[in-house]
C-alpha cells in the first residue's frame, strides 16, 4: 500500500479546538460512505496513500484556506504540505476532479490521498468545530438578526427604556386610568379592523384560487432533497421517526436525511445509536455554543446537507408519502423566485381533549385559509417551523436562519420576502402532535409570540429600508401580521369588557368614550367574532374534520390563553430573550388513520 511519509512535525494549531475530539465509538453515527466513495481496498488498488487522520490531524491553516464548510460539503480535506504540493485527502475521486480548479487556485499543486468520509468529517470538526459553531450562530447579517437585542452592550439600554415606559404607564394609569384604557381600547380595535380586512382578503384569495396540484412524479433524475430533523430531548420519539420517514415515496439515492442532535444530549444520542440507520441517513452532532436554539442547530447542519432542496420536519411529524414528489415537481414548475414551499399542517391527536380540538381548529384556519391567501396575494408569509422546503440557493442568499430568534420560521418568511423570493403553499398535509396540555401550550405560545415581537422589532429598526424592500402594501401587511397580532392579544381584555352590558353591567369606559364610539367598537368586535366562526367552520370542513365545527364555541376559552402567553413572552424579552422553551413530544401517539401504511392522507378541499 502506498504511504506518504509520516515523519512530519505537527503544525501549530491556529484555530481554537472545540474540546475533546469526537470519540471513536461515536463515529458509527457519521454518514456511511456516499455514492462514489472508495473503500480502503479500492484506494489501495489505485495506489492512493491511506491517512490516519486521528493520529495525524490536518493543518488547520490549510483547512482555513478553503473553509471547513467546503471540506464538509465536498469531502475534500487539505491535510499537510509536503514539499511543493498540498496533500488533499478524499473518499470520493469524483469530487476531486470536480473541484480541481478551486483546489489549484487556492492551494497550488495538490497530491491526493484517501481516508473514510467519516474520518474526514471528524477531523474537520476537531480543528474547526468552534468556527462552525460561530458561523451557525451568526449566519444572518447583523442588521437582520435579533442577536444584538440581548447583548451586554444593548440589553441594559433596552431594559432601561422599557422600564421607563412601564413606570410612565403605571403613573398614567394611576392619574388618568380611564383615558389610558380608552386609548388602548381604540388601539386594539384599530388593529382588529385591519386584521379583519387582511383575513377576509386572504380567505377570498384562498377560496377563489385553490392551489394547483403538481402533475406527474417530478423531474427525472430526482433532485437531492436534504431533510433536516432537529432533535433535542427526543429519545421517546426517535424510534418512531425513521418508520414514518421511510414511508416517503422518493428515490433513496436522492434522499439525504440529517438527524441533528446536540452533543450533550446524551439520551437522544443513545436512542439514535441504538437504531440501525439506513444508508440515506446521517447523524449530525452540534457542539455547545453560546445558546441552544433550533435555528442554530439547523444552521450548523447546513454544510453537511447535500441537497439542492432543504426540507424541515419535526421529530413527531408524520409526512404524507407523496410529499417530496410533489415538492420536487412544484419547484421544477416554479420560477427561481419561488424560494420556499410551505406544507399544510394538521394534528393527529385532534380528539385528545378540548385544547387539542381548539388547536386543530386554529391550525386548520391558518394553513387552509390564511397562509394560502397571503401567498396568493404576494404578502410576506410567516412560515411554519416544519414541512418547510427551500431552494438551497435562496436559503444561502438570505443567510439561513437567525440563530437567536425563537420564532425563526416567521422571521425567515419575512427575510425571504425582503430578498425578493416568493413563498407558495403546497396542498398536501403533514400530521403532527398538538400540544394539548394547558401550561405547556402557554409556554409554547409565549415563545412564538416572543419571537413575533423580536422579529417586528428587528425589521423595524430601519423602517425605510423595510418599506423599500417590500413596498407599501406588503409593508402594511407586516405591521398587521406582527404588531397587529401582538396588540390584539395584549389588549384583548379591554375588548372583553363589551360583554358586560349583556349582563346588565355598565361599561367602565362609558363616561370616557361617546356612546356611538362604544357601539361601533362593539359592532366591530361582533363582526370579527362572526367572521372567525365562519372561517373556522369552513377550514374544519376543508381539513376533513367537520366534527370539530361543534367545538368552535370553545375558542372563547382558548384564545384568552394566548393573551396570557403574549404577556409572558413580552416579559421574557427583558429577562430571557433567547431562551427556547422546549415543547415535549411523544405525549400522544398517532392514530392509525394517519399512519402512512394505513392509506392515503386527505387533501384539502
Amino acid at each position: 500500500m502506498a504511504r506518504l511519509p509520516m515523519a512530519v512535525p505537527k503544525t501549530d494549531v491556529t484555530l481554537p479546538l472545540p474540546g475533546p475530539a469526537r470519540r471513536r465509538a461515536e463515529l458509527r453515527w457519521s454518514p456511511p460512505q456516499p455514492p462514489g466513495a472508495l473503500s480502503s481496498a479500492e484506494a489501495q488498488a489505485r495506489g492512493l496513500a491511506q491517512i490516519d487522520l486521528e493520529a495525524f490531524p490536518p493543518d488547520p491553516r490549510l483547512v482555513a484556506l478553503v473553509g471547513p464548510e467546503f471540506c464538509i460539503a465536498t469531502g475534500l480535506l487539505p491535510w499537510r504540505r509536503l514539499g511543493d504540493a498540498v496533500v488533499v485527502v478524499s473518499a470520493r475521486p469524483g469530487q476531486t476532479a470536480r473541484h480541481a480548479g478551486t483546489l489549484g487556485r487556492v492551494l497550488g499543486p495538490v497530491r491526493m490521498a484517501h481516508a473514510a468520509e467519516a474520518d474526514i468529517r471528524a477531523a474537520v470538526m476537531a480543528v474547526a468545530g468552534r468556527h462552525l459553531v460561530a458561523e451557525a450562530e451568526a449566519r444572518v447579517a447583523e442588521e437582520e438578526s435579533c442577536r444584538s437585542v440581548g447583548t451586554s452592550a444593548t440589553a441594559p439600554t433596552t431594559r432601561a427604556v422599557l422600564l421607563l415606559l412601564g413606570v410612565g404607564l403605571v403613573a398614567a394609569l394611576l392619574v388618568r386610568p380611564g383615558i389610558v384604557l380608552a386609548g388602548f381600547t381604540l388601539w386594539a380595535i384599530f388593529w382588529m379592523v385591519l386584521g379583519l380586512g387582511l383575513k377576509l382578503s386572504a380567505f377570498r384569495a384562498a377560496v377563489t384560487s385553490p392551489p394547483a396540484e403538481p402533475e406527474g412524479r417530478g423531474p427525472d433524475p430526482a433532485p437531492v432533497i436534504s431533510i433536516l430533523v432537529p432533535l433535542f430531548e427526543e429519545a421517546g420519539v426517535a424510534a418512531q421517526l425513521l418508520p414514518r420517514l421511510d414511508a416517503i415515496d422518493y428515490p433513496r439515492e436522492a434522499l439525504d436525511l440529517c438527524l441533528i442532535v446536540e452533543e450533550d444530549d446524551a439520551t437522544t444520542r443513545a436512542a439514535l445509536a441504538a437504531l440501525s440507520l439506513p444508508a440515506w441517513a446521517q447523524v449530525i452532532e452540534v457542539p455547545a455554543g453560546t445558546l441552544r436554539t433550533k435555528p442554530r442547530a439547523l444552521n450548523f447542519a447546513l454544510p453537511f446537507a447535500r441537497g439542492s432542496i432543504i426540507g424541515i420536519y419535526d421529530a413527531e411529524d408524520v409526512p404524507h408519502p407523496r410529499q417530496l414528489r410533489d415538492v420536487a415537481a412544484r419547484f421544477a414548475a416554479c420560477p427561481p423566485q419561488t424560494g420556499c414551499l410551505q406544507g399544510q399542517l394538521d394534528y393527529y391527536n385532534a380528539d385528545a381533549n378540548w385544547l387539542a380540538r381548539c388547536f386543530t381548529l386554529e391550525y386548520a384556519a391558518w394553513f387552509r385559509a390564511f397562509l394560502p391567501g397571503l401567498a396568493r396575494l404576494g404578502y410576506a408569509v410567516p412560515l411554519g417551523g416544519t414541512t418547510l422546503f427551500l431552494r438551497r440557493e435562496a436559503l444561502d442568499a438570505v443567510g439561513g436562519w437567525d440563530a437567536h430568534n425563537v420564532t425563526e420560521d416567521a422571521d425567515l418568511g419575512l427575510r425571504l420576502a425582503r430578498h425578493g423570493y416568493r413563498t407558495d403553499i403546497i396542498g398536501i398535509v403533514t400530521e403532527e402532535e398538538a400540544n394539548a396540555r394547558l401550561w405547556p401550550w402557554v409556554r409554547q405560545r409565549s415563545r412564538w409570540l416572543k419571537g413575533y415581537a423580536m422579529t417586528w422589532f428587528v425589521h423595524m429598526r430601519r423602517p425605510r429600508l423595510l418599506l423599500r424592500d417590500l413596498g407599501w402594501r406588503r409593508f402594511l401587511g407586516v405591521q398587521v401580521l406582527f404588531l397587529g397580532t401582538l396588540s390584539q392579544l395584549a389588549f384583548a381584555p379591554l375588548l372583553w369588557l363589551h360583554w358586560l352590558p349583556l349582563f346588565g353591567l355598565a361599561h367602565p369606559l362609558e363616561d370616557i368614550l361617546p356612546a356611538a364610539m362604544l357601539w361601533i367598537i362593539g359592532a366591530v368586535y361582533a363582526v370579527s367574532m362572526v367572521t372567525e366562526i365562519l372561517l373556522h367552520a369552513w377550514s374544519a370542513q376543508a381539513a376533513g374534520k367537520p366534527r370539530l365545527i361543534w367545538w368552535i364555541a370553545a375558542l372563547s376559552l382558548y384564545y384568552p390563553l394566548a393573551t396570557l402567553a403574549c404577556w409572558r413572552g413580552i416579559l421574557q424579552i427583558l429577562s430571557r430573550p433567547f431562551y427556547w422553551d422546549k415543547t415535549a413530544h411523544g405525549i400522544f401517539a398517532p392514530v392509525a388513520a394517519v399512519n402512512p401504511a394505513a392509506g392515503p392522507f386527505p387533501r384539502p378541499v
